[in-house]
């Protein structure tokens, strides 16, 4: 939890006074890594630091390890509707307004939202949701970014639907990366913690192939020291400018 909590205190310091929320991203090079599983640890340090945080929507996969880490938090039940006959559900961007929690935590964020829903997209949602003053924890896979779609369709020959702009990225106040190398994640995919079993095999001879992994690894590491260089131009931390090489020891986290 030690990572958890010096992350949750990091983000608790951008936090102040100004009208728009904060927003926090975790990002990785595929499912399994660990973001929801880390969102979730950074929401229990926080609760048990007296923060008023809630989960607006978090999706666990069926993953026991993720999904024991829900008890305890206060969750804002989801807004059920039915499309094409089946009741599904989706983040409830006006209860999350009248609530409004100090932090909200907010998963999935390159998901598209059912067709009648205000906003086309989860990211516009969670745009809504800091217009409105409260902060977001949110994550996203390196594959769901519109600029490396066709990177990315180049490393796996799969074509990315669901995507998110740059700029969603680049508006973040904190990007942190979590990695893993390709051995530990097919490992924690033969485990069972990624798919269950049925599924294992077809996703190790697709888009979990070792090349494949260590591109899309690749990709998130550039990314969040792209994003990190551009803080470094922009922001003056403590009355100076930081070093560039400190700062990316500093802010660019991994698992």
């Amino acid at each position: 939890m030690n990572e958890s909590r010096k992350s949750a205190e990091e983000f608790l310091h951008l936090i102040n006074s100004s009208k728009r929320g904060k927003l926090k991203i975790y990002i990785g090079m595929s499912a399994g890594v660990g973001k929801t599983y880390r969102m979730l640890q950074e929401a229990h340090v926080l609760l048990q630091n007296g923060i008023d945080v809630k989960i607006g929507y978090v999706e666990t996969h069926n993953r026991k390890e993720t999904h024991d880490l829900l008890e305890g938090l206060p969750i804002i039940p989801r807004r059920k509707l039915f499309y094409k006959g089946k009741e599904l559900e989706e983040l409830d961007v006006p209860a999350i307004i009248v609530l409004r929690p100090e932090i909200v935590i907010i998963d999935e964020l390159a998901h598209t939202n059912i067709e009648g829903s205000k906003n086309k997209k989860r990211w516009q949602d969670v745009f809504e949701i800091l217009d409105a003053g409260i902060n977001v924890i949110s994550a996203v896979n390196i594959q769901h970014l519109e600029s490396l779609n066709d990177e990315v369709k180049a490393v796996t020959g799969i074509e990315v639907a669901e995507r998110i702009p740059d700029t969603v990225l680049a508006s973040a106040d904190e990007v942190v990366n979590i990695d893993l190398t390709a051995d530990e994640l097919i490992l924690r995919l033969k485990e069972g913690k990624i798919y269950d079993q049925s599924k294992i095999l077809s996703a190790l001879n697709n888009f979990f192939k070792n090349e494949n992994i260590l591109q899309l690894r690749e990709l998130a590491l550039k990314e969040v020291a792209s994003q990190v260089t551009r803080k470094v131009e922009t922001e003056v931390v403590t009355g100076k400018t930081l070093k560039k090489k400190d700062f990316l020891l500093a802010s660019v986290q991994t698992k």
